[in-house]
């Protein structure tokens, strides 16, 4: 989904909670060589890595569009189809925080080579091998796991490019252009992908986003890093993971300590400075909570629609067609995403709060939204289902303005490290909940207990971030 930069080094310095939490904060200060992008080599790339971000999740959605025709050829369940759906996720989930650290030693446009690389070979081969195997299931299960490890560390790879090559000044709009690849490449596999399925069969929607992916890292070598020997060897890619520690970020500190996750025994013997500081570690505490558990929520119940909604109109409308239900809800979302973005903008200008202006946001993004979800339920069309949907899928990126801002509202000096544990743990209830679907699916036949599920998920998540969601800074 979206990612955050890292603030300025200095700003690290100022946070006075924690001896621990500082060190393992400092550590994760953004390095600079000193040498930005000038504004021709910024255009230039953030034209080439919005193209790279299209490509992701061309490349992401490419199975959930095929996995219904791959369903009927190999005789999947919904429950098997759903492992093997949710089993990207796995992989996603691990690499992300590795994938950072890795870039901030090695570089980002490495990692990024080497990924995008990796990445574009396995689902390029995938059809291959699928029909080569006697076990097909097993196979796409590995294959989409392996696409999950490779591609967790692509946005990670981003923030730390981001990080030593954007000025300060022009790392908002960097990474929002950018970041916009996104729903642009789901809506091109989803208008194209559904196209390539109807006449070619699901092999082409894999060659359509496996081989562009290969191309834009020859790309990416040849003309934006000049050609450059970018190989990594093995052991030097292992001695930089082990043996940095005056760089490595210091995760048990910083999630062990008191101002993440427990407010600490009291003391009645502390001094009063003592006793302050812990008050503010507890409201920490609370803060971080609320806005960890919204974003999860939400990140799950993204991955869960993104995953089931092809089969959903699949099996609901057997004679929809791919290319308008995998095109319209995702053709929506762009302006619902920039408008969401200026209203909260425009609204915060005016003199509204801003924790209720980040409320507001995700009332639309978990609140309203399900309500479109629900009302799937009793769509008796085709054409209703596919308002619904859209409706739905569109709100929820009103969460861009929501919590995954508000992080930097109340942390800026550690915003990217804790948006990559907000990614892992969506990531990690996307794999249950596209599991779960499944199950439900399979063993009920009702599409309604799955639109229930995804409701009850995203009220929780809002509940807690409504009732103590807050926006001012609190790491200093």
């Amino acid at each position: 989904m979206a990612f955050a930069v890292h603030d300025d080094g200095a700003k690290y310095n100022s946070f006075k909670h924690s001896g621990a939490l500082q060190t393992a904060l400092t550590t994760t200060t953004a390095h600079s060589n000193g040498k930005f992008w000038s504004k021709s080599e910024s255009k230039s790339w953030i034209a080439f890595l919005f193209l790279g971000t299209c490509l992701v999740y061309c490349v992401r959605v490419t199975l959930p569009i095929c996995v219904p025709a791959m369903a009927e050829q190999f005789a999947w369940d919904k429950k098997q189809s759903g492992i093997v759906l949710g089993s990207f996720f796995w992989g996603y989930c691990l690499t992300q925080i590795i994938g950072g650290h890795t870039s901030d030693r090695l570089g980002g446009d490495k990692i990024l080579l080497l990924s995008a690389t990796s990445w574009g070979s396995v689902i390029t081969l995938t059809p291959l091998i699928v029909h080569w195997s006697s076990t097909p299931i097993i196979f796409l299960t590995l294959s989409r796991f392996l696409m999950g490890l490779l591609q967790g560390v692509f946005f990670p790879s981003l923030t730390s490019l981001f990080s030593s090559k954007v000025r300060e000044s022009d790392r908002a709009f960097t990474s929002s252009a950018v970041c916009a690849g996104s729903q642009v490449g789901t809506l091109i596999i989803g208008a194209v992908g559904s196209v390539l399925l109807d006449w070619y069969g699901w092999e082409s929607v894999f060659y359509f986003s496996g081989l562009p992916s290969i191309l834009w890292a020859y790309c990416m070598w040849k003309y934006f890093l000049k050609g450059e020997d970018q190989i990594i060897s093995l052991e030097n890619l292992g001695n930089n993971l082990v043996n940095s520690k005056d760089n490595k970020v210091v995760w048990r500190k910083l999630f062990g300590s008191a101002p993440v996750w427990s407010p600490g025994q009291r003391n009645e013997h502390r001094s009063e400075d003592s006793r302050r500081r812990t008050q503010s570690q507890a409201e920490l505490e609370t803060l971080l909570r609320a806005v960890i558990v919204a974003h999860v929520c939400i990140s799950g119940t993204f991955f869960c629609l993104l995953s089931w909604m092809p089969t959903f109109f699949h099996d609901s409308f057997p004679e929809s067609k791919g290319w308008v239900f995998n095109v319209i809800p995702w053709a929506v979302a762009v302006p619902f995403s920039f408008s969401g973005g200026i209203l909260a903008d425009r609204l915060i200008k005016l003199g509204f709060d801003t924790a209720k202006v980040r409320k507001l946001m995700q009332v639309m993004a978990m609140g309203l939204s399900s309500v479109f979800i629900e009302l799937l339920s009793y769509s008796g069309s085709y054409y209703q289902a596919l308002i619904c949907i859209s409706a739905s899928l569109g709100l929820q990126t009103f969460s861009h303005s929501g919590v995954s801002v508000n992080v930097q509202d109340l942390a800026p000096s550690c915003a990217g490290a804790l948006f990559g544990v907000m990614n892992t743990g969506g990531a990690l209830v996307g794999v249950i909940l596209v599991y779960c679907a499944g199950y439900l699916i399979e063993t009920s036949g009702s599409w309604p207990s799955v639109f229930n599920l995804i409701s009850i998920v995203n009220v929780f998540g809002l509940s807690i971030f409504v009732i103590f969601g807050q926006a001012k800074r609190v790491d200093i």
